[in-house]
């Protein structure tokens, strides 16, 4: 297991799916946690009650990291419980399932909001707060590299999110601080089959080389070597972890 020891991590849109698995497999290889969610709170306290109960640290924070305030205050939180941060990673996100002529106003602002607003407000505060060498993982999409319909607001958003990837690890590198993001494929979580068929499903899992759709931990397990010592060399890159589809 890679170890961090004393290292604090923060995860955003951690109380269930993905997040959630990052936040507790982070803590396993001893880092403290801070679970973010912006609306579950029974969903992050339970996240935190797995984390504490192995023995691990763990507080969990009420945020919108849509709203520049909030994240802020979840930077102060952060350091207010574990005195620093060494790590950030951007999970939290949203998914229309729609075509673009279908997309409302109001469902395009508010997939900016939280896909991309978000990761902007975040980077932008750990430029000043997160500790020299620490470690910066955003969670964008392998429909950037697609072009499947339904996905148009939410592939652009994931594309900005590699684009401030490459940018940032290049304004940020000279304190010794990586960031990468890394693209799951199709992922068996609440999110994925949200507006999706039986028949939607299958035809993902028919595109992998490997025959399935992703589990969390496929990534989990991804993001927490990008956080460890051992990926201190990779920075500005964006990782496919999509079973081969592409």
């Amino acid at each position: 297991m890679t170890e961090l020891h004393e290292k604090v991590a923060i995860v955003t849109g951690s109380s269930r799916g993905i997040g959630a698995e990052i936040a507790m497999l982070l803590a396993r290889a001893g880092a403290k946690v801070v679970v973010n969610y912006a609306h579950n709170q029974r969903a992050a306290d339970d996240v935190c009650m797995k984390i504490t109960q192995a023995g691990g640290k763990c507080v969990a924070v009420r945020a919108d990291v849509s709203d520049s305030r909030d994240v802020k205050r979840l930077f102060d939180a952060a350091i207010e419980n574990f005195g620093r941060i060494d790590i950030l990673v951007n999970n939290a996100g949203i998914l229309i399932f729609k075509k673009i002529a279908e997309v409302t106003d109001e469902e395009f602002e508010r997939i900016l909001n939280i896909n991309l607003k978000s990761i902007f407000y975040t980077l932008r505060e750990a430029a000043g707060r997160l500790a020299d060498n620490g470690r910066i993982v955003n969670i964008s999409s392998t429909v950037t590299r697609l072009m499947l319909p339904k996905y148009g607001p939410y592939a652009a958003t994931k594309g900005a999110v590699e684009q401030l990837t490459r940018i940032f690890a290049r304004e940020i590198g000279e304190r010794g601080i990586t960031v990468n993001s890394v693209s799951p494929g199709p992922v068996y979580t609440e999110l994925f089959r949200a507006g999706k068929t039986a028949d939607d499903i299958q035809r993902m899992s028919d595109l992998s080389s490997l025959g399935r759709i992703g589990e969390v931990d496929d990534i989990a397990h991804i993001v927490l070597f990008l956080v460890s010592e051992e990926a201190r060399w990779i920075t500005g890159q964006d990782i496919g972890a999509n079973g081969g589809i592409i």
